[in-house]
Parts: structure tokens; C-alpha cells; sequence
């Protein structure tokens, strides 16, 4: 089987300040910031880090564990006009590249 490359984006909860001539980027529920000279950077810069770590967590088997201590749960059907994830706060777009490869085989016991 040919791998197949799939990309998730994450909308994560984000904040930009100016300190000084740089801006400052955070995602303070996994505890990841970045910078940059401008606004726009300091948010490319923060998707990038935000992804490095996400795809770091998954490759070391920790994803699921950190994401439930940063309070992560998760929740079935799509999101409901009460919810609170976009719309209360600013959020960057985090894309996730993923390659799905052939399963290994499992060996059955019978």
C-alpha cells in the first residue's frame, strides 16, 4: 500500500501581546509560546511550535496523557452554537501532518 498523507488542523486557544519590538505568542493550555518582529509571525511561529510538539507528543506515545493533564476531554457530534471554543477567545490553526502506512499485520492467537 502506498502511504497516504492527511492533514488535521487544531484550533487552539491563542494569545498575541506586544512586548517591546516583539510580539509574543502563547497557548497557555499546552503551555507552548513563541515570538516574532510581527503579529503574524509570532502566530506562524506558535502554529509551527504548537505542531513540533503536538507531532513530538504523538511519536513518543504521550499525546493522549498531555492532553488530558492540560484538561483536554473529549466530546462526540460536532460543535453546538453554545460552545465556547471559537468564539470566547482568539485561537491559531494548527495543521497536523499525519502519513497513514499499511497496518502492521497482528497475529491472531487462536
Amino acid at each position: 500500500m502506498i502511504p497516504m498523507r492527511v492533514m488535521m488542523e487544531m484550533k487552539l486557544p491563542s494569545r498575541i501581546r506586544k512586548k517591546g519590538k516583539w510580539f509574543i505568542s502563547s497557548c497557555d493550555a499546552l503551555d507552548v509560546h513563541s515570538q516574532g518582529r510581527t503579529r503574524a509571525q509570532a502566530e506562524k511561529n506558535l502554529a509551527d511550535a504548537l505542531a513540533t510538539f503536538l507531532i513530538d507528543c504523538h511519536e513518543h506515545g504521550t499525546l493522549d496523557q498531555v492532553l488530558r493533564e492540560s484538561g483536554f476531554v473529549a466530546i462526540s457530534g460536532p460543535p453546538t452554537k453554545r460552545s465556547r471554543l471559537v468564539r470566547k477567545s482568539s485561537h491559531v490553526a494548527v495543521p497536523v501532518p499525519f502519513e497513514v502506512r499499511a497496518p502492521r499485520s497482528r497475529a491472531v492467537a487462536v
